[in-house]
């Protein structure tokens, strides 16, 4: 498959082995967005995607902050724009969202430093988030006027309705305990031990099976905030079934029985 990376001007990608780890690279101005960035990661995350080398995506950033949200100089560009733009411009950043967020294989936020906005957005869109306690997040955009849109459907499913309802409409700064508390971040570890929280997590994601973890993502869309009625029973039911039919599935409980690894799990160094 073709480097994804080849043409990024604001991304620094490193593949090792199954895992790719892709940083935001723009720390001058704290990984802010612009639509460089955002035509770039879209590409990437789609990429890798598609790649079946690929089973695990580590999201980071570069420098002394995960991601600020917007850059200044693309929202001042976007105030001239005309309705038709910033809808185009708005697209653009809810389809980069969307492709991370329903990337078919697990992905970990590296959270460090200020995640403001969009870099909120970007943490809620990854499976695990995993901080160090100096890390700040704010949903500012209506201290500027305007509103967390396309970041929404990620951020209150991270945290709750109740719980936007203060950090959307205040603004405020909140500290890396308080995410933690709600839901945003999964862990909280000292900045020294970031690095080997993140490869714990990866290695135990590198165990399960590839083609299992994508039907449980798909799991927990199809069951997540749906009533338990017949309807939900029957498909779960289904799920299951042909899950133990796949040939994943008849390697995993051979290898389980046979007090083996299964096939998929990478050899040790």
């Amino acid at each position: 498959m073709a480097d994804p990376t080849a043409t990024c001007s604001t991304l620094e990608v490193v593949v090792s082995g199954a895992v790719a780890r892709v940083a935001l690279n723009r720390p001058d101005v704290h990984n802010a967005f612009d639509e460089t960035l955002i035509a770039e990661l879209t590409h990437v995350v789609r990429t890798f995607d598609a790649d079946a080398s690929i089973r695990v995506l580590v999201l980071e950033g570069r420098g002394t902050s995960f991601c600020a949200g917007a850059d200044l100089n693309w929202m001042k560009k976007m105030a001239g724009f005309s309705y038709a733009e910033n809808l185009a411009d708005a697209n653009a950043l809810a389809a980069m969202l969307s492709a991370l967020n329903n990337m078919s294989k697990p992905t970990l936020a590296r959270v460090h430093g200020a995640a403001y906005g969009g870099g909120v957005g970007l943490v809620a869109c990854c499976d695990i988030a995993i901080g160090m306690p100096g890390a700040t997040f704010a949903l500012s955009e209506t201290r500027l006027g305007l509103i967390p849109a396309a970041i929404s459907p990620y951020v209150i499913e991270a945290i709750g309705a109740r719980a936007a309802r203060r950090y959307f409409l205040s603004a405020e700064r909140f500290g890396a305990d308080e995410a933690r508390r709600l839901g945003l971040l999964h862990e909280l570890v000292p900045e020294l031990e970031l690095d080997a929280a993140v490869d714990r997590v990866v290695a135990a994601l590198l165990d399960a099976g590839p083609q299992a973890q994508s039907e449980a993502k798909l799991l927990i869309r199809a069951v997540a905030q749906r009533p338990i009625d017949q309807g939900v029973i029957g498909d779960t039911a289904k799920r299951i079934a042909r899950v133990r039919a796949t040939p994943e599935g008849k390697e995993g409980v051979a290898a389980f029985l046979a007090k083996r690894k299964p096939a998929w799990v990478p050899p040790e160094n």
